[in-house]
């Protein structure tokens, strides 16, 4: 009894990474189809590009590669890279991220990849994030209910500023802000100011917090 061994390359699942990226089935495509009055992709794209934008020329494209062969590629492609320090400043700055959260969160595709091919982008992704983080901060502090339904530093202080008036127990309309903080996050506050009737004062609070009620 002989048997064939077989190589990596016949192992490997060529069609089934297609098979997962593009979702519609050729059954699919035929009813869709049908419904439309067509009978080949040929004939659809026919009637519907036109034809002054049709090449009828071959794309000059290298042959396909696996899913593991092209992440290796571009695995390669980045560390052509060249890493300077930032001067950005501005607030924005190098900072210390732990392994787990590194792997678990900024490289666990789950909360970047686009769950269909209409909707590039990461907002269910973040949503999934924010709920574990709520999660965790429900565990931690052993609170009922947490919220962390904002995405960015501005939005939260301009929130803030909002929920602090609803809550003060003086009638002041007058919202202080740290001279410090980011240009961005002022400039939102101040905004969201404007609309609501709040003025926004900024300045040093170890020198200017007692001039006024806030």
């Amino acid at each position: 009894m002989t048997t064939t061994r077989q190589s990596l390359s016949d192992l490997e699942m060529h069609g089934d990474f297609i098979r997962r990226h593009i979702g519609p089935s050729r059954s699919d495509i035929e009813a869709m189809l049908e419904i439309v009055g067509y009978k080949t992709l040929d004939a659809l794209i026919t009637d519907a590009v036109p034809e002054a934008i049709v090449s009828e020329r071959p794309l000059d494209l290298p042959e396909p590669r696996s899913e593991r062969a092209t992440s290796t590629y571009l695995r390669h492609m980045r560390h052509r890279n060249n890493v300077f320090i930032s001067m950005i400043g501005c607030g924005y700055h190098g900072t210390v991220m732990p392994p787990v959260i590194k792997r678990n969160a900024m490289e666990n595709p789950d909360w970047y990849t686009a769950y269909t091919p209409y909707q590039p982008e990461v907002s269910q992704g973040r949503l999934e994030v924010l709920l574990g983080f709520q999660q965790m901060i429900m565990d931690l502090t052993g609170m009922e209910i947490a919220n962390a339904s904002l995405l960015d530093e501005a939005t939260a202080a301009a929130e803030a500023m909002a929920m602090s008036r609803r809550i003060a127990k003086n009638k002041s309309n007058v919202f202080f802000m740290d001279h410090e903080c980011h240009p961005q996050t002022l400039a939102v506050v101040r905004t969201r100011a404007a609309f609501l009737g709040y003025e926004v004062a900024v300045g040093d609070p170890y020198k200017d917090l007692d001039r006024q009620e806030f």
